[in-house]
């Protein structure tokens, strides 16, 4: 990935960086849910399964242990950015 400010590569600007690919990532994994709720590796665990039950009752495909980001936000802020 290319560094987006002009100044030397600092921590600071790394860790600007890898947020930045964060926000990209399309597909939240067990480690994303559990930075965002706080919450235990095996409760992450718990609320992916919940919500791939939720897309599989709507009749949409679901991956094991990931959950869409855009479905996340709009379950758990009620909209997507």
């Amino acid at each position: 990935m290319e560094h987006s400010c002009k100044c030397e590569v600092t921590k600071e600007c790394k860790k600007e960086d890898e947020g930045d690919a964060m926000a990209k990532k399309y597909m939240m994994d067990v480690y994303d849910v559990m930075e965002e709720l706080g919450v235990s590796k095996s409760k992450a665990y718990q609320i992916l399964r919940e919500l791939n039950k939720e897309l599989i009752a709507d009749g949409y495909k679901a991956c094991a242990g990931k959950i869409p980001r855009p479905y996340w936000e709009t379950k758990f802020f009620g909209y997507t950015e």
